[in-house]
């Protein structure tokens, strides 16, 4: 999995490999998006992790996290569970 950026410098990535990655249908993800229920949390590395930056996606159903190196390569990865943590904050 890889994540790219646009001519704006916004992360893209591939809609059906996040999907599965969620391990849900492409179709809901495209669904709860449109519902808003799909969010994304971006930070990025400082100090000993400067250069990598964790992804963190969140639908009703689950959660998948991801951290990609200055390339935008996924380097690590794992799916959690929606009550492991907690609601994102509202900025």
């Amino acid at each position: 999995m890889r994540f790219d950026r646009n001519a704006r410098g916004e992360w893209m990535v591939d809609p059906d490999e996040l999907a599965r990655k969620l391990g849900i249908t492409a179709q809901l993800l495209k669904t709860e998006t449109v519902l808003g229920l799909v969010r994304t949390h971006i930070v990025m590395g400082r100090g000993a992790d400067k250069g990598l930056s964790r992804v963190r996606v969140r639908c009703r159903e689950s959660i998948w996290q991801g951290v990609f190196d200055g390339a935008g390569c996924l380097i690590n990865e794992c799916r959690l569970s929606p009550d492991s943590l907690p609601e994102d904050p509202v900025h």
